[in-house]
């Protein structure tokens, strides 16, 4: 996740969302990450990732915030900085979260009361992976492949993970992974990768049971929008 200063618009007009991703393509071939699923909103932008580099998806953020703030700065004549900082990042256990992180990046303009449907938002992945529209910029994860052999038999099964709403405790779980840095994923997984990147596990807010879902990969987002 990456998000405006003070959470303000980093999207003016619609080749501002254009540009962004012309250059979320452009960085990521060159870094060699995989876009499984994305959405950009007014002020901020969530991706799921996975990269074959260690340092990735590090560069990919940098180079297409570098490139995209100097195209801002020069469109609207303006100077200084656009993002909030250094973008938020959760490793994700692919197993049991991959989908549960593509449903909550999808329905982000849901939960905004920007559009009721996820079809109906131009700027996300959904359209791809939940109707077969070409986006040349998504790679597909084997996950999701395994919905179905056929691509009509994937897109149906896709779409059925959207009939429900996404709830509220595994929200809450991607928010606090993300607001802490910290591995979204069993206990065992988490511990694990901490142990392998020398970080300190965190510990979990009382009372709150490690929630078990779907499926996931990296994930870039954030902790509140404002909705």
């Amino acid at each position: 996740m990456q998000r405006g200063i003070n959470r303000g618009p980093c999207f003016f007009a619609e080749e501002d969302y254009h540009c962004y991703l012309h250059w979320l393509q452009k960085s990521a071939g060159d870094w060699h990450c995989a876009i499984h699923a994305y959405v950009l909103m007014t002020n901020h932008v969530h991706l799921l990732v996975t990269s074959d580099r260690p340092d990735g998806i590090a560069k990919m953020m940098q180079s297409i915030g570098r490139r995209y703030v100097q195209y801002i700065n020069r469109s609207y004549r303006r100077t200084g900085g656009l993002w909030e900082g250094r973008f938020k990042s959760s490793l994700v256990q692919a197993e049991d979260y991959l989908l549960t992180c593509m449903r909550y990046i999808e329905l982000n303009p849901v939960r905004a009361n920007m559009v009721n449907d996820p079809a109906q938002y131009r700027w996300s992945s959904y359209r791809h992976n939940g109707l077969g529209q070409t986006d040349e910029r998504i790679t597909p994860h084997s996950l999701y492949l395994a919905l179905g052999k056929e691509e009509t038999e994937r897109l149906t099964e896709y779409r059925g993970l959207f009939r429900s709403e996404l709830d509220d405790a595994a929200i809450a779980d991607i928010r606090l992974a993300l607001a802490q840095g910290q591995p979204l994923g069993s206990e065992r997984f988490s511990e694990m990768m901490c142990a392998a990147v020398g970080v300190r596990r965190a510990q979990r807010k009382p009372g709150r049971p490690m929630v078990k879902r779907d499926q996931g990969e990296r994930v870039e987002d954030q902790s509140d929008f404002g909705f």
